[in-house]
């Protein structure tokens, strides 16, 4: 049996966002693990076997993989105590959670989004990663430009207006080089997430999108054993 969501798991979320504190959460715990944290759980379990097959350098794990219901808002104008969606990140066991690129799905009251790629990066990792493209362009236009990839929009994310200093304006690859953020990524209404080929759906997308973040990570993997033989 693949895992499912139902609609009590959009029901819930719709009246969590409706009802945001702590005290009204805690009284409905159960019917929260019961409708959304256990059905998540099974969907990462299946993933982690589904990615031996063709990401096998990403994690998934419920225990890493899948985000606290709590916000942290010390820092946040936003002061709601509750995340109203449900969320999983399967990242490359060599980098870490929330470090490189990676792939994530959410299930929200209004849409479910599924998506890979490198969202942030600080600039020495963006460095790499143009490195990388100036030297293996051809290798990111093929798989931005399979008939898959284009069907879910291609390569998006913000960019920059002009090619980044220290690469040629005129480069092959000028349009990549421009990227801040390289993602993929479909966007569908919630109820998608309740309809029954959904699993299919989200391992055909992630099936899409592996080759993007494989490719994004092969410098930052290599970037300390590079650094590593310098220093010797």
């Amino acid at each position: 049996m693949l895992p499912t969501f139902t609609p009590k798991t959009l029901s819930f979320l719709r009246a969590l966002k409706r009802n945001n504190e702590r005290e009204w959460f805690h009284a409905r715990r159960d019917e929260f693990n019961a409708h959304c944290r256990a059905p998540m759980t099974a969907f990462v379990e299946q993933l982690a076997g589904d990615f031996r097959s063709f990401a096998p350098e990403l994690v998934a794990d419920p225990k890493i993989s899948l985000f606290r219901q709590f916000r942290d808002t010390r820092f946040s104008h936003d002061k709601t105590p509750l995340k109203t969606n449900v969320a999983a990140v399967f990242p490359n066991r060599t980098l870490g959670r929330m470090n490189g690129a990676g792939l994530y799905f959410e299930v929200s009251p209004t849409y479910v989004w599924i998506g890979g790629g490198l969202h942030e990066a600080d600039t020495s990792q963006l460095q790499l990663v143009r490195e990388h493209i100036a030297a293996h362009y051809r290798q990111l236009d093929a798989i931005v430009k399979s008939p898959a990839f284009k069907k879910i929009g291609g390569l998006q994310g913000q960019t920059l207006n002009r090619v980044p200093r220290g690469f040629d304006k005129d480069h092959k690859a000028a349009a990549y080089l421009r990227h801040r953020q390289f993602l993929g990524f479909r966007e569908e209404p919630a109820a998608f997430a309740t309809s029954k080929d959904f699993y299919k759906q989200l391992l055909g997308t992630m099936k899409t999108l592996a080759p993007l973040v494989r490719f994004l990570n092969e410098p930052l993997v290599a970037a300390p054993a590079r650094k590593a033989h310098i220093l010797s």
